[in-house]
Parts: C-alpha cells; structure tokens; sequence
C-alpha cells in the first residue's frame, strides 16, 4: 500500500472536522525498519507490564497494527527485540505504543513499523494484567478495534475507514 499521511491529510480535511480522521500528536518515534506502515486496529490496554503485548504478537498477524496503550509510562519498555522479531515473523504491519521500546539496534532490523515516545533499557514487569479489543486513548486521540492506522514519517492517522 503506498500512501502519504500529508496526502491523506489534504483529501480529507471534512474527516479531520468530522472527526472521522485523527492526527496524533507529534510525539512518536520511528524504531523500526518500516517508517511506512498501514493496517487495522487491534488495541491493548496495560500499564508497565507486558504479558499480553506478547501474547497479541504471537498470534497471526495478518497486516494488523497492535496499537498498545501503555499511560505514556516512561519507567520501562513495553516492547524489546525479541517482540520486534516475533511480529515480523507472525506478519503484522506495525506496533504503536504509548509508551517505551528497548533494544533499539535490534528493532530497527525488524520489518514492521514500530512508534513509541521513547526508548528505556528497562524491561516490564509480568503481572498478566492487560484488556484488548476496547476503546483506547492514544496521547489524546481515540483509537477504536479495526481503524485504520498510517503511518509514516510525518506522523500517524487514525481514521474510522480506509483511506487508501
């Protein structure tokens, strides 16, 4: 899929007013091979534990953006370079997390799209404490099961439907 997320921006300015299209704050960092990256929604709660972050990734992936909200929490990382490889692996287009990544070096070899606010050596505890499928806030805006995600190196949308 090739697109722009300017260019989307500019097609659809009555989305935008509608709300229907939703630009993330500027505050997301690219770590991994993709810089472009576009799929459907599936979204995760949790706060400094991340159980089911894996759990999500090990299932088939099938293009799909797992968009984690982690309460912007900036004590640890929510994903790490063995989670990079198993989404690659297991097909999914990208991972958005609010929150931190770690093993950068290693993320950056993976072939998914990975954003999140930054990076800490630390990892996560595992409590197994997490809830999926539901409506998230992603630094401000509303991200619900199934939008479509894009990405890329001038930002991410959120829209209620394909765009592209």
């Amino acid at each position: 899929m090739s697109f722009a997320t300017t260019d989307i921006c500019d097609a659809h300015e009555d989305l935008i007013t509608k709300g229907q299209l939703r630009v993330a704050a500027p505050i997301f960092k690219s770590y991994g091979a993709r810089i472009q990256f576009a799929g459907p929604a599936v979204t995760l709660k949790v706060f400094e534990d991340n159980t089911w972050v894996r759990t999500l990734l090990d299932e088939p992936g099938q293009g799909r953006v797992l968009v984690i909200d982690g309460g912007g929490s900036l004590r640890c990382a929510l994903v790490g370079g063995n989670l990079g490889v198993l989404a690659e692996k297991n097909g999914w287009a990208g991972i958005w997390v609010n929150g931190c990544v770690r093993d950068t070096a290693e993320l950056i070899q993976s072939k998914v799209g990975i954003a999140a606010l930054a990076a800490h050596p630390q990892k996560s505890v595992k409590r197994n404490v997490g809830e999926r499928d539901l409506v998230i806030d992603m630094a401000g805006i509303a991200v619900k099961p199934r939008d479509m995600i894009y990405a890329d190196q001038d930002g991410i949308l959120v829209a209620d439907r394909s765009l592209v």
